[in-house]
C-alpha cells in the first residue's frame, strides 16, 4: 500500500513538473521561431535589395548603350539628305527623350515590397524592349 502511495506521488509530482516545463518550453521554442523568421526576413530583404542593385546596374549599361546609339546615330545625320535629316533629327529627338525618362524611372524607384519590384521590373523590361526595338529600327530606314 505504501509502494502504491509513493508511486502515485511519484506520478504526479512528475505530472506537474511537466506541466510547469511545457510553457517554459514553448516560450523558447516560439522565442526560437521567432529568431529564425527574423533571420529569414533579413536573408529575403538582403537578396531583395541585391537583386535590385543588380537589375540597376544592367539598365544603367542598357541605358548607356542606347546613348552611344543615339550619339553615333547624331554623328550620321549630317551626311543624309537635308529632308531626311529633319526627320530623323526628330526620330532620334523622340528615342532619346524616352531613354532619359526609363533613366529617370529606374533612378527615382523606391523599396516597396518585393512584389510591387517584381512588377515594376516586369513593365520596365516591357519598355526597355520597345525602346531597343525602336533603336533597331531607326537603324534598319538608316541603312537603306
Amino acid at each position: 500500500m505504501k509502494k502504491s502511495i509513493l508511486v502515485t506521488t511519484l506520478f504526479v509530482s512528475a505530472l506537474i513538473v511537466g506541466a510547469c516545463s511545457s510553457p517554459t518550453k514553448k516560450v523558447e521554442d516560439a522565442k526560437t521561431d521567432v529568431v529564425e523568421a527574423n533571420k529569414e526576413l533579413v536573408d529575403a530583404q538582403a537578396e531583395y535589395m541585391a537583386d535590385m542593385a543588380k537589375y540597376k546596374t544592367e539598365t544603367a549599361e542598357k541605358i548607356a548603350a542606347n546613348e552611344l546609339i543615339i550619339k553615333d546615330f547624331n554623328a550620321r545625320i549630317a551626311s543624309q539628305k537635308k529632308d531626311a535629316q529633319v526627320e530623323y533629327k526628330q526620330k532620334v529627338a523622340s528615342l532619346e527623350q524616352k531613354n532619359t525618362d526609363m533613366k529617370k524611372k529606374i533612378d527615382d524607384y523606391k523599396l516597396d515590397g518585393k512584389e510591387n519590384w517584381e512588377k515594376f521590373k516586369t513593365e520596365f523590361n516591357h519598355d526597355m524592349d520597345e525602346l531597343g526595338e525602336a533603336f533597331k529600327d531607326l537603324t534598319v530606314k538608316n541603312v537603306k
